[in-house]
């Protein structure tokens, strides 16, 4: 039996090259039953006839099925399903009667907590308001993929497949410790970094690491929301600090706190830069009161008005700051690569923590990661995403003036958003559901907020991932609907 051309459909709305997409497609038939062992497959002609591609494409796609065995050649007589091929289960699924009382059997919850959200179609928006997600435009696919086939290749093989246990790709680390951690004026040895999943993944290991139920924990009010949802699964004792065009204010943490998480460069949500007395005197009473700190160095590359502030790690005397660093928020948040840096008695229980819940963050991501820093491809990237912001922030400031509208913050000198303030009466959750029928995102600020009374009146707007000459048009829209609506 020869299978028709017409069984292989191709989804114009999925991703991936054409030759995958058909290897996919055939692939799939074949492991749900619907191809058979020993049934013809169409001519690479009259499937690249039927799908409107070039018979190469449909040749390539079947050479590489062959390759793995789903299907055999059979002379000049053409293809045909493998009798090797990976075979359909033969058992039936059927649906189980759930008996478990959940509402029991869980021990600790995780969900209900205040999180940021952002729509999975966020791209297909004309105004984008949202922060932390990659401009294709921006970034260097060609050099990114250059990395990755380097990483990839027969020198890193170790590399890519080796099971570092609890170590790290030492030429990420190096780059990490003679190139990144220079230009924040810090000085530390291998046994002074661990490589995360990010910076969220940094702080956790940070928090279930030095915090029990007997400290404290100080941070920013508001802040970064997963932060404080981290810190309350740690059962450890709440100080939520309130922030103001300075950042945190070292003379409001209470007395008795063991540990103070702080972004100082740019503090998230209102980006406010903590100046060099706070800085100063943060460290002064960290030592008369022997408190640690943990420094998040937030959006430290994205400094446009004044000259960047060397990190609070450069500073330190006395091994009092743990600083975290993440490559996700400058390169992609999908890369999820951050690091640690303290002292090696810390970093050892971190690595051993780590180690203890995912071993290593993948091999072949931190070398394609270090073949991209090392080869300057990283900072080319940051200089253009510089230019970039710096004219985009240009654009939105103007147009948030033009419009009347209120930033929370007009001293922000950096970042990649604005910490805006709506009229007291104004709910910019319901704002921002009512925006995004007009095709407009917005992030409302309740969720950084730790207060249940918080105020309900602040929002986010990002510009980091939006066409600059879309962004008067969008904060005109923003605008209008402040004076036309009712929330």
């Amino acid at each position: 039996m020869t299978i028709p051309a017409e069984m292989i459909i191709l989804d114009p709305e999925e991703d991936g090259t054409l030759q995958s997409r058909i290897q996919e497609r055939v692939a799939e038939a074949i492991l749900s039953g619907r191809f058979r062992a020993g049934e013809r497959l169409p001519s690479s002609r009259a499937l690249a006839r039927h799908l409107g591609v070039s018979r190469i494409t449909v040749t390539l796609a079947y050479a590489e099925l062959l390759s793995d065995d789903y299907i055999a050649s059979r002379g000049r007589s053409g293809y045909y399903v493998s009798e090797d091929a990976p075979r359909p289960t033969e058992f039936t699924l059927s649906q189980s009667r759930e008996t478990v009382d959940w509402s029991r059997a869980i021990g600790q919850r995780f969900s209900g907590a205040a999180r940021l959200e952002k729509p999975a179609d966020w791209r297909s928006y004309r105004y984008p308001f949202i922060y932390g997600q990659a401009d294709e435009t921006l970034f260097d696919h060609a050099s990114w993929r250059q990395s990755a086939l380097r990483a990839l290749g027969q020198r890193d093989f170790d590399a890519m497949t080796i099971d570092y246990n609890d170590a790290d790709d030492p030429r990420l680390v190096e780059f990490i410790l003679r190139h990144t951690l220079p230009r924040r004026g810090i000085a530390a040895d291998a046994d002074e970094i661990l490589i995360t999943l990010g910076a969220q993944n940094a702080l956790w290991l940070a928090a279930q690491v030095l915090l029990t139920q007997r400290r404290t924990a100080a941070f920013e009010d508001p802040c970064y929301p997963p932060l404080r949802e981290i810190l309350t699964q740690s059962r450890c004792h709440l100080a939520p600090v309130s922030v103001d065009a300075g950042g945190l204010r070292p003379e409001e943490i209470p007395p008795d706190s063991n540990i103070v998480f702080v972004t100082p460069s740019h503090q998230c949500p209102t980006t406010a830069t903590m100046p060099m007395t706070r800085r100063r005197a943060l460290l002064k009473r960290a030592a008369a009161e022997d408190f640690l700190i943990v420094e998040d160095d937030y959006e430290f590359e994205m400094a446009f008005q004044d000259a960047t502030s060397p990190a609070l790690k450069s500073m330190d005397r006395d091994g009092r700051v743990i600083y975290v660093g993440s490559f996700s928020k400058s390169l992609f948040p999908g890369l999820r690569l951050g690091y640690l840096v303290g002292s090696p008695a810390f970093i050892a229980e971190a690595r051993a923590l780590r180690a203890t819940v995912l071993r290593h963050p993948p091999g072949v991501i931190q070398r394609t990661a270090a073949h991209f820093l090392s080869l300057g491809h990283y900072d080319a990237l940051i200089r253009r995403m510089g230019r970039a912001y710096s004219s985009r922030r240009k654009v939105m400031e103007a147009s948030i003036r033009a419009e009347g509208l209120t930033m929370a913050n007009p001293r922000m000198a950096g970042g990649s958003s604005f910490w805006m303030r709506a009229p007291d009466e104004v709910d910019t959750n319901a704002l921002a559901k009512s925006l995004r029928a007009r095709s407009v995102l917005i992030e409302p600020g309740r969720p950084f907020f730790s207060d249940d009374d918080a105020p309900k009146n602040y929002y986010r707007l990002a510009y980091s991932s939006i066409p600059e000459d879309r962004i008067a048009e969008g904060v005109g829209l923003i605008a209008a609907e402040l004076r036309n609506g009712k929330y």
